[in-house]
């Protein structure tokens, strides 16, 4: 999809008005699947720094076999997962148990099949069959596993707003936000990345 030189030019100049000019460092992921799978499952609608981070970090600690799909599949036959997360949200549960399940299917296993799975359009389409997996979660669920992505979520299209951009799709908004980092020179899920804390630090 091609963005809007009008759209791209007012996001350069508020990032640079509101960011600076980096770099931006992007902020990694997980080597572990489980941790991997809940961070996409339960990290809607959350604080993630004193919410979903410290169940995270606590659920590799307690699972540390778990590190793969298979690892993570055996624990959740065996073990809630709410409790083991602390986090009782029927939905958010549910939603880690489908992401393992497919998965598993597609015979990906660790987090190097899962970045090189996401490659393919069909593999990406096939995750958003998935009730409650929208494109957000599939470009955030990239960037939990090492790529570099944007994933717009209601930070950034606040941001956008800031900048005066029109309310856009989220493939269109995700294209500005893709040309502004190309064109300043910013790791993608390092700026996506720098967004969202100078907004989830404004609110």
């Amino acid at each position: 999809m091609i963005a809007s030189p009008r759209d791209v030019q007012r996001l350069t100049d508020h990032l640079r008005s509101s960011l600076g000019d980096g770099p931006f460092s992007a902020p990694g992921g997980w080597t572990h699947m489980g941790a991997v799978i809940c961070d996409a499952s339960f990290q809607a609608r959350c604080n993630y720094e004193t919410t979903i981070r410290p169940r995270v970090l606590a659920l590799q600690k307690a699972w540390p076999d778990a590190r793969t799909v298979q690892g993570f599949r055996t624990r959740l036959a065996t073990c809630d997962l709410a409790t083991a997360m602390n986090f009782h949200d029927l939905r958010r549960v549910t939603l880690a148990h489908c992401i393992t399940d497919l998965l598993t299917a597609h015979h990906v296993d660790t987090c190097d099949d899962l970045n090189a799975w996401l490659d393919h359009s069909a593999n990406r389409a096939a995750l958003r069959t998935i009730h409650g997996v929208g494109p957000k979660t599939v470009d955030y669920i990239g960037n939990l596993v090492g790529r570099s992505q944007i994933a717009i979520d209601v930070h950034l299209r606040a941001f956008a707003s800031d900048a005066g951009l029109p309310a856009l799709g989220y493939q269109q908004l995700r294209a500005v936000y893709e040309a502004a980092a190309d064109q300043l020179g910013h790791d993608r899920a390092g700026l996506e990345h720098a967004v969202w804390r100078f907004k989830a630090q404004a609110h």
